[in-house]
């Protein structure tokens, strides 16, 4: 599965829609941020994507990961945010699709 990569520049209720729709369609999702104002539109963006969410009677956790990344031969740090839906979520028992997706461009 390809992750959903964030910038500062990246727009919050875009990316929260994105991390929607693919947690509805995949009940998964990951999304990647390299520095401080990436992870603060993603995490803003992840608030907001936990109230679309939630009305539908999906409630996600989130668990936040590093990762190292390699961009022009140089190893960086990223915040990687993981997405699935718990236990109490309305289709929690349903297996999750094993279809690749494409990189949502939100930049």
């Amino acid at each position: 599965m390809d992750l959903i990569k964030v910038s500062a520049t990246s727009r919050t209720a875009a990316v929260a829609g994105a991390i929607a729709g693919i947690v509805r369609e995949h009940h998964h999702a990951e999304v990647q941020a390299i520095g401080a104002g990436a992870v603060n539109q993603a995490v803003k963006a992840l608030v907001l994507a936990t109230t679309y969410l939630k009305n539908d009677g999906i409630f996600v956790s989130c668990v936040p990961e590093f990762a190292d990344v390699t961009i022009d031969d140089k190893v960086r740090t990223a915040i990687k945010l993981v997405v699935e839906p718990s236990a109490d979520s309305s289709f929690s028992a349903i297996p999750r699709s094993t279809h690749s997706i494409s990189t949502a461009d939100l930049g």
